[in-house]
């Protein structure tokens, strides 16, 4: 697991990486941690490199705040894991548009700070991976945050849970080999999608949990409304 440390007040930053040094010599010393005076160095390494599980990010800053950091980071990236530490509790509500798992209120705490890294491992323990292709770069997307997959030209453009689009190399036929066995179905000659993420299913439309919507062919729609039943019932 690899942590970054984005702070630019140098007390708080040492007092951050010295509980994530004690954390990690109790589970073994395997976690990398990276620290970063500003986000604008963060964001210069994170261009070249986005293997980051967890980030602890400052929000207020000089030149680039931690938010409008986050902002960025959730135009490339809905998994990895943002906890803002803070001195006032201005910014909640622009934490729930970037998916925050929480925030520290400085001077922080070590055990709130170990109660964030176990919660947010858990997290990553139970994501499930997909490995794709863009144009310029490979990229991981946890499944659950994909509504659906659409043919289009040589490969593919992904639905991401809450808005947003991914397009990726994979052909439709490529990513229903992939995904065929991971809760994906074929619902229209052009479309995957994923059953665990549809709110309902109409003749001719399959509507998400966040109101996006795609077709539903006539040949495929009873074998879709079958499996959403029978998934619907399993997780109830």
């Amino acid at each position: 697991m690899r942590i970054a440390v984005i702070e630019d007040e140098k007390v708080h930053r040492d007092l951050m990486l010295f509980y994530l040094e004690k954390w990690r010599e109790e589970q073994g010393g395997k976690e990398e941690i990276d620290s970063f005076e500003t986000a604008e160095s963060f964001w210069f390494a994170y261009e070249d490199d986005r293997s980051f599980d967890i980030l602890f990010v400052d929000i207020q800053m000089p030149g680039m705040n931690g938010m409008e950091l986050a902002k960025k980071i959730r135009e490339k990236d809905r998994d990895v894991v943002i906890v803002f530490t803070t001195g006032i509790t201005d910014y909640l509500e622009e934490g729930y548009e970037v998916e925050a798992l929480h925030y520290l209120v400085k001077p922080l705490n070590e055990e709130k700070v170990r109660l964030c890294l176990e919660k947010a491992r858990n997290r990553r323990q139970t994501v499930n991976y997909l490995t794709l292709h863009t144009e310029e770069e490979t990229m991981k997307v946890s499944e659950e945050t994909v509504n659906y997959a659409e043919a289009r030209g040589h490969g593919c453009v992904l639905g991401m849970a809450g808005g947003g689009e991914l397009v990726v190399r994979e052909s439709l036929s490529e990513l229903e080999g992939i995904l065929g066995d991971r809760g994906f179905i074929k619902c229209h000659r052009s479309y995957l999608c994923r059953i665990g993420n549809i709110h309902h299913i109409g003749k001719e439309e399959i509507v998400f949990d966040d109101g996006q919507g795609i077709p539903v062919s006539r040949r495929l729609y009873n074998e879709v409304n079958k499996r959403f039943i029978e998934y619907f019932r399993r997780e109830t």
